[in-house]
């Protein structure tokens, strides 16, 4: 009977086990989430953040000025296809010269895809390339004969091909 009851004793040994067990499992989940975080994000939002806040309201004026202008755009997906069309006040179409876009992840920049837009007869623009799904930021920039290019930044979800 004592025999039995020396088995089931708590010691020391146990306890340091259980908190070796414990801390080791912290210690291994920070380390795997600090190298997942190191590996899929650069970080990088701007090269020289100095040089952007020079330049800010020299981009706020443009962008004020762009939205003087009164234009709107359309953006729509088919089979992960982007067609883009610009339309003034008057809802008649843009003259546009030409039409890029970067697509970019909101997180991860691997996949980066920057993509010049082919004119259809209609005026707008379509890519040739399909995008696979997921959460984009695309960035426009089209060419409509102003001073500065015609600048947007849009966020899409695309799922089956199509933007949803």
């Amino acid at each position: 009977m004592r025999n039995a009851a020396r088995e089931t004793e708590f010691t020391g040994r146990h306890m340091l086990a259980i908190m070796v067990a414990f801390f080791g499992v912290i210690i291994a989940v920070n380390l795997t989430m600090a190298v997942l975080a190191r590996t899929s994000w650069t970080g990088l939002v701007v090269e020289n953040t100095y040089v952007a806040s020079q330049q800010f309201n020299a981009k706020m004026a443009e962008t004020r000025a762009q939205a003087a202008l009164g234009w709107t755009s359309t953006l729509t997906f088919a089979e992960g296809r982007a067609r883009y069309a610009l339309r003034d006040k008057q809802d008649h179409p843009v003259a546009v010269k030409s039409v890029a876009m970067t697509f970019k992840h909101p997180v991860d920049d691997r996949e980066d895809e920057h993509v010049v837009l082919v004119r259809d007869p209609d005026g707008s623009f379509h890519s040739e390339a399909a995008l696979p799904d997921g959460v984009w930021l695309v960035e426009v920039e089209a060419e409509a004969g102003l001073a500065t290019p015609y600048r947007e930044t849009l966020r899409v979800h695309l799922a089956g091909g199509k933007r949803s």
